[in-house]
């Protein structure tokens, strides 16, 4: 619960008695922290775990005040504070709970609840709260005893008036003050001498005028006199107090003073006596629960709840209209990496400076919300032409060209924009924001940073991509894949020496699919790793077959997804695939792509280097086509590079290509790896590559990917 306050002293003032408090959590560890906050500020203290034996307790024994969490185990602590307020319990009670609920917040408040605490609770204010609630608690108790000796001391009863926290009046029959309590002073800053005498007015806002009519100075007594009335009271000089800086918010009652003439059955109207209680703080923490409940706190924005009721309204005022209103999704790009590399706090910043961005390029009518994460939604109501829309997005896109300072670097950030209008996109709140998620997707998959409107083609790439999600599930669960297999040649030796395995999916509908159709997929939904440790323990055996029958030189060499060095596992889970089906960890050749080395370096190096260490092989697929760093391949313990079959296809087409691939030969040889050519397919590329000094191939020419036995009968043929 954090540090404590520098002295519980600052808390421990004007006891003039042993208070008792019960204290209501069914949580025993937070009880015991409660116990020891409160140390010697109040030492009789009752603990209870739930409502029914809090109500018992109460019943039973005196407690001054009363902490209660809202969520207990067999009733709500709303119930519990409902009991007391019925039961005519003097007690004080302050709520401390973790319900984020704006309901339960407010009608704690409302229930009487003189505090709320929200936990995880500061020390120094949970103490403060507790120091005030036993204070209000003296003060009651106090008040409460002078109250029985009124009967018996006019003195006493000016006294009680005169010290009440509430502010205590009477006018006459024309509405001016006769007399005012000393608490007057206090609360709105103006003397008793100010205003004695004067119209009652002279306290009122002025928009509360017609109201405080039939309140403030109210004529009527009994049942229908005014109770209640939330009136907003003047300070002297518009700012002796805080709450908007001029004004004190009462809840005023108030009732008619009658004098009765000689006819007993004739009344004269004298004055009226009022009642104005002090609840600026309780509209202050309803402003401010409610501001929760309806805004991002950390940007400050709209959240989803209040975005989408705004949007409700724009479409109804353009349904009336016949008029356009835009909606943007907006995400923004590789915010992650952000998280990852500088710390959720950088993360946090951008995001808050992202927005302010975002804010001065839109109109003072539209809407800008945080969806959560780094998800941004915009409303634009009124548009005149759906193109103006194009005209904000690229207004946004503009606006992000100058960089973010994080981590005292320079950070460009980008954001991907999809746009849905009103009525040609959808009808509704919930089709128009999904409509415009789509398009925002389909920007992400043209590379980000930019923005697209929604097409009807859209929805339908979407359908089939989940029902292909579906039955991909269903795939894993039915074992619908199957592996076939691609030879590696070496042409010095004239011999096979590999298979590399390649994934299909036999689809029951679709027939055999290409890893292209569901790959990709398989990474975004989370479904990879099922795929990879079927294709690893499917290969292995397929191995464990071929050594078996007296091909003991080949190995295999399987594809690795970048999400798979994700897992904590990853090391085990290959080490064991060979030794489960019994062959050598030497035999087994994972391949992994330039591309890992973008998200998290030092973490893939160590990864395989484990690898190494297991005796599992390590292959560089595509090399040359994307980040080669020779520093990286100096610091990669890999076992092999794979030529691209981009340099394959332009040899005798393109002298780069040629150059390119003796340069990757030259590397290769420098750091003593093993290296392998693929994409061959024409005897003059088999050939060129000879020449280059690449002996190991791998493509058309010697076999297509195919089932097993054909794979290796096609291979053992072609040498």
């Amino acid at each position: 619960m954090g540090n404590l306050p520098r002295s519980r002293g600052d808390f421990a003032q004007e006891k003039d008695s042993v208070q008792r408090i019960l204290m209501v959590d069914d949580e025993p560890r937070l009880r015991q922290s409660y116990r020891a906050l409160l140390g010697d500020l109040c030492s009789d203290v009752v603990e209870c775990a739930d409502g029914r034996s809090a109500i018992l307790a109460l019943e039973n024994n005196h407690f001054d005040v009363v902490l209660l969490d809202l969520k207990l185990p067999d009733m709500s602590g709303l119930d519990v504070l409902k009991w007391a307020n019925q039961a005519r319990q003097s007690v004080v009670v302050v709520v401390v709970s973790a319900d984020t609920h704006i309901d339960s917040a407010i009608g704690a408040l409302r229930g009487g609840a003189c505090e709320f605490v929200r936990k995880p609770c500061d020390p120094e204010q949970f103490l403060r709260a507790v120091n005030n609630a036993l204070h209000r608690s003296r003060l009651e108790r106090r008040y409460a005893r002078m109250r029985a000796r009124l009967k018996q001391s006019e003195r006493l009863h000016r006294f009680l008036v005169e010290q009440s926290p509430d502010l205590i009046y009477t006018l006459d029959e024309e509405g001016r003050f006769v007399f005012i309590n000393a608490r007057l002073e206090a609360l709105l800053g103006f003397t008793r001498d100010e205003l004695v005498g004067q119209p009652y007015t002279l306290l009122v806002h002025e928009d509360d005028r017609e109201r405080a009519r039939y309140a403030f100075a109210e004529r009527r007594t009994g049942y229908r006199a005014s109770e209640n009335i939330e009136i907003r009271l003047r300070c002297k000089n518009d700012g002796f107090r805080h709450f908007d800086n001029r004004f004190v918010v009462a809840m005023l009652s108030a009732s008619g003073i009658y004098d009765k003439l000689e006819a007993a059955s004739e009344q004269r109207f004298v004055g009226t006596y009022g009642v104005a209680r002090d609840i600026t703080e309780r509209k202050r923490a309803e402003e401010k629960i409610s501001f929760q409940a309806f805004h991002d706190l950390l940007t400050q924005l709209p959240n989803r709840v209040l975005f989408r009721d705004r949007l409700d309204l724009a479409v109804t005022q353009a349904q009336r209209r016949n008029g356009l209103v835009g909606v943007m999704f907006l995400d923004l790009d590789r915010f992650k990496l952000v998280n990852d590399t500088y710390g959720h706090a950088e993360g946090d910043r951008l995001l808050k400076n992202f927005a302010l961005r975002l804010k001065a390029c839109l109109r003072a009518g539209d809407t800008l919300s945080r969806l959560g994460g780094d998800e941004f939604t915009i409303l634009l109501p009124d548009l005149a032409h759906a193109y103006d829309a194009a005209g904000v997005a690229e207004k946004i896109i503009e606006a992000l060209q100058e960089p973010f300072k994080l981590g005292g670097q320079d950070f460009r950030a980008t954001v991907s924009i999809g746009i849905a209008v009103y009525p040609r996109d959808g009808d509704s709140v919930e089709m128009l924001i999904s409509n415009a998620d789509l398009a925002m997707y389909e920007v992400k998959n043209r590379g980000k940073n930019g923005f697209s409107y929604y097409s009807a083609e859209m929805s339908e790439d979407h359908r089939e991509r989940l029902s292909l999600e579906i039955d991909l599930r269903r795939a894993i669960e039915n074992r619908e894949f199957v592996l076939h297999y691609q030879p590696q040649i070496c042409l010095q030796s004239q011999r096979v020496v590999g298979m590399e395995g390649l994934v299909r999916w036999q689809h029951p509908e679709l027939g055999l699919l290409s890893p292209a159709r569901f790959i990709e997929l398989a990474e975004e939904v989370g479904l990879i790793h099922h795929i990879s440790d079927w294709v690893l323990e499917e290969g292995c055996r397929q191995l464990a077959l071929w050594h078996a029958a007296g091909h003991k030189e080949l190995r295999l060499a399987l594809n690795l997804s970048a999400r798979d060095f994700e897992r904590k596992d990853l090391v085990e889970r290959i080490a064991g695939a060979p030794a489960a089906f019994g062959i050598p960890a030497s035999c087994v050749e994972v391949e992994i792509t330039e591309t890992l080395l973008l998200d998290d370096v030092e973490g893939v190096i160590e990864t395989v280097h484990r690898l190494r260490k297991t005796g599992v092989r390590v292959s560089i697929d595509d090399f040359g086509m994307r980040y080669s760093s020779l520093n990286y391949l100096r610091r990669f313990p890999v076992s092999s590079v794979k030529i691209d079959q981009s340099f394959v296809r332009d040899l005798g087409r393109d002298q780069g290509a040629e150059s390119i691939i003796e340069a990757i030969v030259g590397i290769a040889r420098g750091f003593g790896l093993h290296l392998i050519a693929e994409g061959v397919e024409t005897g003059d590329q088999e050939r060129m590559l000879r020449e280059l000094g690449c002996v190991e191939m791998q493509g058309y020419r010697f076999g297509r990917p195919a089932p097993a036995d054909e794979a290796l009968a096609a291979a053992l043929q072609a040498v």
